[in-house]
């Protein structure tokens, strides 16, 4: 079991938090923005930066390359669909995205947006982890968290008429 601590503060003990979020076991802040037959996407549990989606594989895999015809085309078209709906609701110019496969979870992509705030951590990949912290640590307030699931609801909402 591992130890996850939510955007909220709440903390849970779950062996795979993908797991956990795709099947219902732990909700995330929010709720669900959109799912699929192989996808699931959400808010980042533990980061409350609006907009910061994950989208995670439903069956247990790690690698990119273990992923189904039906899944890598279901893959690549929610990620244009939501970046789409980042860009024209939210107005997030740029996203970074990250996905590893050396996690203890399994394959999912983060879709990190940048907002104007970020930049005092710099303007590259170094400074994703800095800015991750600095929101978990410093944007729980209720005006933030108020703001992330509106824009949770945004996208939901965006993304369901499209």
């Amino acid at each position: 079991m591992r130890t996850i601590t939510l955007s909220t503060g709440k903390v849970v003990e779950v062996e795979c938090l993908s797991c956990a979020l795709v099947n219902g076991w732990v909700e995330p802040e929010g709720g669900t923005v959109i799912e699929t037959k192989y996808f699931h996407a959400h808010q980042d549990v533990a980061y409350p930066i609006k907009g910061l989606i994950i989208l995670a594989a439903k069956r247990h895999i790690t690698c990119f390359d273990e992923l189904t015809e039906n899944e890598r085309y279901d893959y690549i078209n929610l990620l244009a669909k939501i970046r789409k709906a980042q860009r024209e609701i939210l107005g997030i110019e740029h996203v970074y995205y990250f996905y590893n496969e050396d996690t203890t979870h399994h394959f999912h992509t983060w879709m990190v947006p940048r907002y104007d705030w970020m930049y005092e951590f710099g303007r590259s990949v170094e400074s994703v982890r800095p800015v991750l912290l600095h929101a978990r640590n410093q944007k729980r307030g209720k005006k933030e968290i108020q703001e992330v699931k509106e824009a949770i609801e945004l996208l939901r909402k965006a993304l369901e008429n499209n």
